[in-house]
């Protein structure tokens, strides 16, 4: 039986980020959704995503890259669904943990940096640099491609990764995680730690960027291919 695969964008990006993996994804049988992350907050996002998951028949293959890890976490939880986890440089939070927290965990992160603010009525709202993107989120694609992705991110609101995670779908689901061992947002330390927690089938694609997806769509398609056929 074929799955339905639901791909969550992080911070910084949108759902063309996704387009190596979907092509893959497809070619395999597979229907594929690429959901617009709202970036407002866990919560928020999760409710977002979890409206999308209940319009699903058959089983779903739910994959986060980055924050979209957080929401991922919190959307599967219960959703009858949901058959498998895909972390794709992502965050695994626990209950009460915050993305923020969590890329701090470990040293080698430097996202912080490079961040520059833009006041909202209601908060805050955080891009990378444009000038800093290349070699803070996408070291490894090339040029022209990272300076698109630059110009088209899509910023996070500042609050959504100091936000407390709900109790996390994946102590209940087959979980699968992907690490790019040169990513400079969520430290590969950091990645490594929250997956062996939450007893994860690991990848580790060495030299990868943060930006792993769009560099590596091969080895993260791979990834959501045997979740999928093991759903």
């Amino acid at each position: 039986m074929t799955a339905t695969v639901v791909l969550v964008h992080g911070a910084f990006a949108d759902s063309s980020s996704w387009n190596g993996e979907i092509e893959r994804v497809r070619a395999a049988g597979h229907r594929v959704i690429a959901s617009a992350n709202p970036l407002r907050g866990v919560a928020e996002d999760a409710a977002y995503v979890r409206s999308l998951l209940d319009t699903i028949e058959g089983p779903i293959v739910l994959v986060g890259h980055s924050y979209g890890g957080s929401v991922i976490s919190a959307a599967a939880a219960g959703h009858p669904g949901v058959r498998a986890l895909v972390y794709i440089a992502g965050f695994l939070p626990d209950e009460g943990e915050s993305a923020g927290e969590l890329a701090a965990k470990f040293p080698g992160g430097t996202l912080g940096e490079t961040l520059e603010q833009v006041p909202l009525s209601n908060g805050v709202d955080l891009y990378v640099r444009q000038d800093l993107f290349h070699q803070q989120f996408a070291a490894d694609v090339p040029d022209a491609q990272a300076l698109q992705m630059a110009v088209g991110q899509r910023p996070i609101a500042a609050a959504a990764l100091d936000e407390a995670s709900p109790a996390p779908a994946w102590k209940d689901l087959p979980v699968y995680s992907l690490i790019p061992t040169a990513d400079k947002n969520i430290p590969a330390a950091a990645q490594r730690f929250m997956a062996e927690r939450a007893e994860a089938e690991v990848v580790e694609v060495a030299d990868a960027s943060h930006a792993v997806l769009v560099s590596q769509p091969e080895a993260v398609a791979e990834l959501i291919l045997r979740a999928a056929k093991r759903a």
